[in-house]
């Protein structure tokens, strides 16, 4: 049974048969129609962001199977805070703010697919991208919102 893995980038809960999804499929002959309602149905809960998906085609009979990736952390940061995109000079001009809980919420969703030991570890990646895109956090800089963690003040949303 051979399988063919087409990766993708799609508009989460509006793809269309237009590029970049109707060309990378047409050659498959699958109905581009079923393909597309798939994909937006199993991408609704990202809607506005760009997630990565996976059709993964029966080439014999033209069966298909759609994975949905998470999106990048940022794009989760940005939704998070309600911002169009990071800042240009992060560590002078923050443009958004989240709280600690909007935080665990990114984390978690992007948990499966980091490397960190722990949530910890995770969260710590996470005040990362927050830094670097000029996020803060509880209207912290993340780099006080991480020294507050190496001194146990969010072990008990931690764990």
């Amino acid at each position: 049974m051979s399988k063919k893995v087409v990766n993708l980038i799609v508009e989460a809960g509006k793809a269309t048969p237009a590029p970049p999804l109707g060309p990378a499929l047409a050659p498959f002959g699958l109905n581009l129609g079923q393909v597309v309602k798939e994909i937006n149905e199993k991408t609704k809960e990202f809607e506005g962001m760009k997630v990565p998906i996976k059709v993964i085609v029966d080439l014999k009979t033209k069966e298909f199977e759609i994975e949905v990736g998470s999106p990048p952390t940022s794009e989760l940061l940005k939704r998070e805070a309600g911002v169009e995109k990071g800042s240009g000079m992060a560590s002078k001009q923050p443009v958004g703010n989240i709280s600690f809980d909007q935080l665990l919420k990114v984390t978690k969703i992007k948990l499966k697919d980091m490397r960190a030991k722990s949530l910890k570890a995770a969260v710590k990646e996470v005040i990362g991208a927050c830094i670097s895109m000029g996020i803060t956090i509880d209207n912290k800089n993340g780099k006080e919102i991480l020294r507050e963690i190496e001194e146990g003040k969010y072990d008990q949303l931690l764990k």
